[in-house]
């Protein structure tokens, strides 16, 4: 399989190479040149396979023969240790429960992989030693950091926006220390993403210390993340109803690696891109005008994303036929106000608790079925309510319980550099 630049369709590089960089020159993003359709029989033996075996069957195309099998099995293994249940809300709702990971996000299986795969490629030994350089609104940070934790040959650096993400996930990537460092930037995640892709693009940098991203840009980052509709089905084949599914979007790769899991095969009818108040996508589709906005405060601010960097790869996926997209994709937005009342209305109603990404993509998800009322809906919960502590125990006025794996995180002691600018970040990465 080869990789292709979404600014320059003839260059063109391996899985490999795709992962190590990053990001195709001119700060582009890769998209595999061929997107592999799944026999029928695959579909119909799902509730036979064990998720590592579905895991392999959806991605193996992807990375063709440049990870031996015995190597890309060890790594799913690892990468899909626990749970991936969808819980009844309703007649017609279930959510995806997508937080049983390490550090109890969506985002765990993504960094898992990658960090398999770029471990890999590094023992091959002709890379030398690697700095993953990666962004954060909220979850990416901790989840990166957990999974690239004692990587040999690999150093990780994690931009997150001081005062802009909650307690508990700036202790998940303050706090490991090792090969791990945290730059707390005086800005927003915007600022941060931006100064990411100019080190990318800084040729002084490169030659002193080669980079590579954790975002979900980076091909390994988002190509696993199709896996959790694979699952999804597995456990909803016996529903009558067309499956609409609604995810809490921020940057995107998490609705698109649906997408792309659709284009395999899967017989998902519809999704909905659910936005908090960073509401690019929303407000393209009704208008058809794509116009990127800096990003504002939420509580759910792992979404807080004013320009979505895997909407690119959404276009792509329709070739760039708005008419086309639109039959596939919905996409409403909500303010706090609105987050709030659905974190109260679920609990009191099905005594379900929601994280506030979650409640997004819940009431993106109602929206949509009050119109379509012939689907069966599953929204995604992309962290554990824990991790939004104040905001969740504040609406719903009881405590939360707090697993001991976050008790003991907060036990330890924060650790970062702050930065203000781009040019303190190259001074770092200079060092």
């Amino acid at each position: 399989m080869k990789y292709f630049s979404l600014n320059d369709k003839n260059h063109k590089v391996s899985f490999e190479n795709a992962v190590v960089k990053g990001l195709a020159p001119g700060k582009a993003l890769y998209f595999p040149e061929e997107i592999p359709v799944l026999s029928k029989e695959f579909f119909q033996s799902l509730d036979k396979l064990s998720k590592e075996e579905i895991a392999y069957k959806a991605i193996k195309t992807f990375v063709g023969n440049e990870i031996d099998e015995n190597g890309l099995r060890s790594i799913l293994s690892k990468t899909l240790d626990f749970d991936f249940p969808v819980v009844p809300i309703s007649e017609n709702t279930g959510t995806l429960e997508l937080f049983h990971g390490p550090t109890l996000a969506f985002k765990d299986v993504g960094a898992e992989f990658m960090a398999g795969c770029l471990g890999y490629f590094v023992k091959k030994g002709n890379l030398g030693k690697i700095t993953v350089l990666v962004a954060t609104s909220g979850d990416t940070g901790g989840a990166v950091a957990n999974g690239f934790l004692g990587v040999e040959g690999i150093d990780v650096v994690i931009l997150y926006p001081k005062g802009k993400v909650s307690e508990i996930q700036e202790k998940q990537l303050t706090t490991l220390g090792q090969n791990i460092t945290a730059l707390e930037v005086n800005g927003n995640f915007d600022d941060c993403q931006d100064m990411v892709k100019k080190a990318f693009s800084d040729e002084e940098i490169s030659v002193k210390r080669p980079l590579t991203s954790a975002n979900s840009i980076n091909v390994a980052r988002w190509l696993p993340q199709m896996f959790y509709y694979f699952f999804a089905y597995k456990q909803l084949a016996g529903k009558d109803n067309k499956l609409a599914f609604s995810v809490p979007s921020g940057n995107f790769g998490n609705i698109c690696a649906g997408m792309l899991a659709k284009k395999m095969g899967l017989p998902i009818a519809h999704f909905i891109a659910a936005n908090n108040e960073n509401n690019v996508v929303t407000r393209y589709l009704q208008s058809r005008e794509y116009a990127p906005k800096p990003s504002v405060q939420t509580i759910s601010n792992a979404m807080n994303v004013g320009n979505p960097s895997n909407f690119v790869r959404i276009l792509e996926l329709f070739e760039n036929k708005f008419d086309s997209l639109s039959q596939q994709l919905s996409s409403f937005s909500y303010s706090d106000n609105e987050t709030r009342k659905a974190i109260k209305e679920v609990k009191q109603k099905y005594d379900y608790v929601m994280d506030p990404h979650g409640a997004v993509g819940y009431l993106g998800l109602q929206e949509f079925l009050a119109e379509n009322p012939e689907y069966y809906g599953v929204f995604l919960e992309t962290a554990h309510p824990v991790k939004f502590l104040e905001t969740v125990e504040g609406v719903i006025e009881e405590k939360v319980e707090i697993p001991a794996s976050i008790s003991a995180v907060m036990q330890k002691e924060k650790k970062s550099i702050e930065i203000s600018n781009y040019d303190e970040l190259k001074e770092y990465l200079m060092q």
